[in-house]
């Protein structure tokens, strides 16, 4: 395990033991359900830039497209 997913696994689980009003006997449990919370985190990750998303909405026909601007809509704006 990395150093940053041992730490934030080991943190997850003291805040469910503490959630759990820190049960004895609970350290596998709570460690478990950390370390699979971090695992569905990393799944749902973006790239940093979030290229990698927007082409999974492509591919998958979800990616709304915002038409630019028409002269109308800047006016409004200007006006404000």
């Amino acid at each position: 395990m990395s150093h940053t997913k041992d730490a934030w696994v080991s943190q997850r689980a003291y805040s469910l033991w503490e959630l759990e009003g820190r049960p004895d006997g609970r350290g596998e449990s709570h460690w478990a359900q950390a370390l699979k919370e971090f695992e569905q985190l990393e799944l749902t990750k973006a790239s940093p830039d979030g290229n990698d998303l927007i082409e999974k909405l492509k591919a998958a026909g979800r990616l709304m497209r915002v038409a630019p601007p028409t002269k109308d809509d800047l006016q409004l704006k200007a006006a404000r």
